[in-house]
């Protein structure tokens, strides 16, 4: 069952039926067109097909769990993915980024709280540069309109979403010591849920990615990046 609407398409992940039925219902009353999957292959399937703009990953699903399924979607797309689980532990919620998630939101969750992260990860997506714009940084050239870092050497790195606007929001303010919370309201929204732990994950995936890339920690406060 879909809802048309010009909001643009939410994908849920989900074989429970009960979860997925209330999701779908606080969705379309908010005015999205909504797509499910009941299973892993199925939903990379339908990110394929339909190009979502958020899609909803259970981590418990049939057949290929929802962490072999984020990273077959991150194969193929920088769709912003929110991850659903009923596992709390810390060291699953820093695989869950890690693979490429860009947010963590644990069972029983509320669908007003789910509907308020979607809506704080479009608000991000809408709020960026519309201009082609490039910030270089210690011969790294980082470009918002190509969504893409070009190292020294001139290969091109091309992050996930999230770490593309964690690096860009840094870059813009380098110099300048950001806590954890501000880091947090700029890349991920002001009504983001989630812990400031969600920002050490990312920042050490960046790292991975561009190891001679000033980021620098702030002991006690956050980060910055190096003018």
């Amino acid at each position: 069952m879909e809802a048309n609407s010009a909001k643009g398409t939410i994908l849920l992940i989900e074989d429970e039926d009960e979860i997925a039925d209330l999701v779908q219902m606080f969705f379309e009353q908010e005015g999205f067109r909504f797509v499910r999957a009941v299973d892993g292959e199925a939903g990379v399937e339908r990110v394929r097909e339909r190009e979502p703009r958020v899609v909803l990953l259970d981590i418990g699903l049939p057949g290929i769990d929802g962490v072999e399924a984020c990273k077959r979607i991150r194969a193929i797309s920088d769709v912003p993915v929110l991850m659903l689980t009923a596992r709390d532990s810390e060291i699953d919620k820093v695989v869950g980024l890690e693979i490429g998630a860009d947010d963590y939101i644990t069972k029983p969750f509320s669908p007003r709280e789910l509907v308020a992260r979607v809506r704080a990860v479009l608000r991000r997506a809408e709020e960026r540069p519309t201009a082609p714009s490039v910030v270089e940084v210690d011969d790294y050239v980082i470009d918002s309109g190509r969504r893409e870092v070009r190292l020294p050497d001139g290969v091109v790195v091309r992050p996930t979403a999230r770490e593309f606007d964690l690096v860009w929001y840094l870059a813009e303010r380098r110099g300048l010591v950001l806590s954890r919370a501000q880091i947090l309201e700029g890349v991920w929204g002001y009504d983001y849920f989630g812990e400031t732990r969600t920002v050490d994950v990312h920042v050490r995936q960046l790292r991975k990615k561009l190891p001679d890339v000033p980021i620098e920690t702030v002991w006690g406060v956050g980060y910055r990046m190096s003018d």
